[in-house]
């Protein structure tokens, strides 16, 4: 009789066969099924709790939270705001305080030139040359207030009369103009990029009346 070592089954004391190709741990089949469990468990119960509806306390507690976290996004922008118009204000009124800083750099060095004229004509004999320094020196400024500035003197004489212009200071009669007409100019005007910032003071002529229309002024 043949001795059968081939065999892949093997038969225990009981007689029952055991197939040594399916035989596993019964250990470790037995851990990993008790782990999968414990996870299906723990997942059960969180999605219970996520479905679970809060109670009253609960959402009280988390609407003061969201309160809480609004009031304090509300103070931070509160004072963000506060800061900001602190510094509108501030450089606003830096604008208004240093507005003419460029206009008074160009005075001051006529203001230097008067200072000189003035030094020059104590010592000088000669009055005409310090009123041509001086002479120079105004021109000087005006030239330099127009051509930079917008600044333009008027002249008025011979022009009608205007009251956005002109203000009148003296009157006189004349039987040569039929309207009213600027004779002369007391005091100049200014413009400032075409619009009047100074009326001019003048000496203005009025229309004589005819005698036929004075009489009937009268009779009236």
């Amino acid at each position: 009789m043949l001795k059968q070592d081939t065999q892949s089954e093997k038969v225990d004391q009981d007689g029952v066969q055991i197939d040594e190709g399916s035989a596993e741990n019964p250990v470790e089949n037995q851990t990993e099924q008790d782990v999968s469990e414990q996870s299906e468990e723990k997942a059960a119960e969180t999605d219970g709790k996520a479905d679970k509806p809060l109670t009253p306390e609960e959402k009280i507690a988390e609407l003061e939270a969201q309160l809480a976290e609004t009031r304090d996004q509300l103070l931070r922008k509160a004072a963000d705001f506060e800061n900001f118009r602190k510094r509108m204000n501030q450089e606003k009124q830096n604008a208004i305080e240093f507005a003419n800083q460029t206009l008074l750099l160009d005075i001051i060095p006529v203001i230097d030139d008067f200072e000189r004229a003035i030094q020059s004509g104590e010592k000088a004999a000669d009055l005409n040359t310090f009123i041509e320094g001086v002479k120079m020196i105004e021109k000087r400024l005006t030239s330099q207030l127009e051509s930079k500035w917008g600044l333009k003197r008027f002249n008025s004489a011979g022009e009608p009369f205007d009251p956005n212009k002109h203000e009148a200071l003296m009157m006189d009669k004349s039987p040569d103009v039929t309207e009213a007409v600027v004779q002369e100019d007391l005091v100049r005007g200014y413009l400032l990029k075409d619009r009047v910032i100074r009326p001019a003071k003048v000496k203005v002529l009025m229309p004589e009346a005819a005698p036929q229309a004075a009489a009937s002024a009268a009779s009236e």
